[in-house]
């Protein structure tokens, strides 16, 4: 009998772990994606997560969803030290991995920029333990005292940490809100151009500052360094253009906004996401790696 009971207890623990892990999943995919840029590296992390977790002793975890993030957060910023070396001698420029996303996530204005390709990259700019504070206060809203956890510092040091971050992103982060109206006439007008060629219909729709970066990672061909100036951007797209023209080219919404997706018998060869700022197209990311486009295949749902 205590034999059986002892059984049925932990049978129900266990039941009671994966059902809060299942209802949290997405909510710690997308804290880690967002302290990574990396899906791959994201599902690693849940999965270290998920290890901790259940040897966690429930009955003393007052809040779950807390608890799940923090080791998110914890496993996240490990990861993100030791990546950070291996990107030191990426091949070419390191671009976030794109993701195909559900339209829910675009109707989360916070959210949708938060995980943006110009986002992630200013992302990319921070100290870890300044992203990991910058992340979990300004788009998980955690308190101070729970990223102080989280991080190992104290709640005071982790306060300047997110006053520094945050001025930091400031400095760099898109100019202003662009409304996905803005944003979608902007792609249009550069998908026609790119299609048909025209060096001067992309002049007027890119910023005179444009920069484009491309991620091929060694693998596929790319530009190896950032390309400045609309007249060369503009020029380098249409020197493109009879390679484009075997390609077909679909809108699609990536890391939660509109972006071109270019596929070559079928498979994703291409992503191009954009920034925009004051209706010009001031960065253009292709991501071309195939290591990196798996998570095109099929939509992934974020959540805050």
């Amino acid at each position: 009998m205590d034999a059986g009971g002892g059984i049925m207890g932990a049978d129900g623990r266990a039941d009671r772990a994966v059902d809060a892990f299942v209802t949290h999943r997405n909510l710690l995919f997308t804290v880690a994606y967002e302290m990574l840029g990396s899906a791959a590296d994201a599902e690693d992390v849940l999965q270290e997560t998920w290890l901790r977790w259940a040897d966690a002793d429930l009955a003393t975890v007052r809040d779950q969803r807390a608890y799940l993030v923090r080791i998110t957060a914890r496993q996240a910023l490990n990861r993100l030290r030791a990546v950070g070396r291996r990107r030191e001698s990426y091949v070419g420029s390191w671009l976030p991995e794109p993701l195909l996303t559900a339209p829910d996530v675009a109707d989360d204005v916070e959210l949708a920029e938060s995980v943006s390709m110009a986002m992630l990259l200013v992302l990319e700019t921070l100290a870890p333990t300044e992203r990991a504070v910058f992340v979990l206060r300004e788009v998980f809203d955690l308190g101070y005292d729970e990223i102080a956890e989280a991080v190992d510092k104290s709640p005071a040091a982790v306060r300047q940490i997110a006053h520094r971050a945050r001025a930091h992103v400031t400095a760099r982060r898109p100019r202003g809100m662009v409304s996905p109206a803005e944003t979608r006439r902007a792609l249009t007008a550069f998908r026609l151009a790119v299609e048909t060629g025209d060096v001067q219909g992309l002049l007027d729709v890119l910023a005179p500052d444009v920069v484009l970066l491309g991620d091929g990672g060694g693998i596929k061909q790319a530009v190896l360094r950032p390309v400045a100036g609309a007249d060369k951007v503009a020029r380098l797209l249409c020197s493109t253009h009879a390679r484009i023209a075997t390609m077909s080219l679909h809108p699609a919404q990536v890391n939660g906004h509109p972006a071109l997706v270019l596929r070559l018998d079928g498979a994703v060869d291409t992503v191009l996401a954009l920034r925009v700022d004051d209706g010009l197209i001031s960065g253009v990311y292709a991501v071309r790696n195939p290591e990196k486009l798996s998570h095109m295949r099929r939509e992934t749902t974020l959540r805050r």
